[in-house]
């Protein structure tokens, strides 16, 4: 909305985060309207799981994917560096699994890229553990990469963790690359006893959040801070600002908060996953 005089502006509000704290940013900006306060309101969007709805991107995304693709590598090296050795990376993304994605994209080393948006399973015809024996026997080695919400629903838990939740109100997760280490290990135990195999589990999730911005984000950050700035001067509150379809735009904070952006595993880029990596689709028949 735009205020009617920009003279009468007493305090700028810039509110930076994901989608809880432009939900929290939505609470704050009723609240100076309920009061009618000279107070004007903007959000900027930044959040490195990029899960952030109708913008383009969210600040962050890409130097997470660019660490990200460094974790890759160095499960890739350790993996083919051991007989029938499996690198196993679990990346950041409680709902969405961009991160994941793109790195599997950028880095061409990934054998199976799990994501929360597309279910896996481990056991049986077409599931993951049959198919990590098949590349194993192809090439004695092997690289999965897991985003952090996948497999939720299938590592067990007592009834009272499916209720726990953490201070922001999301669901607690358990740790999937913890789960899936301990579950390739039992699985080979059982069906290839006495045989060598090794997995090198890592998970770089602080590593990339607290690592310093690339060049790319850098510019983006200088570019939504302007575009915010002249926004508000402008007149504008209760917006937030970031760019669609690759331009610029102001849009109403309420609408940003609750858009969801998640992965669609019918669109080309999941497509061309499936292509690079040759997974399964991990649809039961």
């Amino acid at each position: 909305m735009q205020l009617k005089n920009t003279d009468l502006i007493r305090l700028f509000v810039y509110i930076i985060g994901g989608d809880g704290t432009l939900r929290g940013a939505v609470q704050i900006f009723n609240e100076i309207q309920r009061r009618k306060l000279n107070v004007a309101v903007t959000g900027i969007p930044k959040t490195v799981d990029n899960d952030v709805g109708i913008i383009d991107r969210s600040f962050g995304f890409q130097t997470a994917v660019e660490m990200a693709q460094q974790a890759i590598s160095a499960a890739h090296v350790e993996a083919e560096s051991a007989p029938n050795g499996i690198g196993l990376v679990k990346l950041m993304g409680r709902n969405t699994g961009h991160i994941t994605l793109n790195a599997t994209l950028s880095s061409c080393d990934v054998d199976c890229c799990l994501i929360p948006e597309n279910n896996f399973y481990l056991e049986g015809k077409g599931g993951l553990f049959e198919f990590i024996d098949l590349r194993l026997k192809e090439n004695r080695h092997a690289v999965i990469v897991v985003a952090e919400g996948a497999g939720q629903d299938i590592i067990p838990r007592p009834d009272c963790q499916k209720r726990e939740m953490d201070d922001s109100g999301n669901p607690v997760f358990l740790d999937v690359g913890a789960w899936l280490n301990s579950e390739l290990k039992k699985w080979w135990e059982r069906d290839h006893k006495g045989e060598l195999f090794t997995v090198k589990y890592i998970d770089p999730t602080y590593m990339i959040r607290a690592v310093t911005a690339n060049a790319t984000d850098n510019l983006y950050c200088t570019l939504l801070a302007h575009s915010a700035i002249h926004g508000i001067m402008a007149g504008y509150t209760g917006f937030v600002t970031g760019p669609i379809n690759g331009n610029y735009a102001y849009i109403p904070m309420d609408e940003v908060a609750h858009a969801k952006s998640p992965v669609s595993t019918n669109d080309h880029k999941w497509a061309w996953v499936r292509s690079v990596t040759a997974q399964p689709d991990f649809r039961r028949t």
